[in-house]
C-alpha cells in the first residue's frame, strides 16, 4: 500500500497553532506527516502540550510523525519531557 506523506512547515513564531493544525491533518492522513522545525529555536509549554496531543493522535491513527530540522535545544527539551521517542527525526 502506498504511503502518503504530508509536509508542513512549523513557524517558530506561532508553533503551537501550526502543531494544532498538523494534528487536524491527521484525520485525513494515512502515511506519515513531516514537520519542518528549522525555524523553531525553542518550545514552550503550550507547544509541548500540542506536540503531546499530536503524538497521541498519530499513535491512535498509526501515522508516523517525522520532525525535521530540529535543533539541539529543542531536541533536548523533547528528550527531557519524554516526547522524543514518540517521533522520528530528520537532520
Amino acid at each position: 500500500m502506498p504511503v502518503n506523506t504530508v509536509w508542513l512547515k512549523v513557524d517558530g513564531e506561532c508553533a503551537a497553532k501550526a502543531l494544532q493544525e498538523a494534528a487536524e491533518t491527521l484525520d485525513t492522513s494515512d502515511g506519515e506527516v513531516v514537520l519542518d522545525f528549522s525555524t523553531v529555536h525553542r518550545v514552550n509549554s503550550s507547544e509541548l502540550a500540542a506536540l503531546d496531543t499530536l503524538a497521541g493522535k498519530a499513535a491512535a491513527k498509526a501515522v508516523k510523525v517525522v520532525l525535521g530540522g530540529v535543533n539541539a535545544t529543542v531536541y533536548k527539551t523533547l528528550k527531557l519531557m519524554k516526547l522524543a521517542p514518540r517521533f522520528a527525526f530528520l537532520s
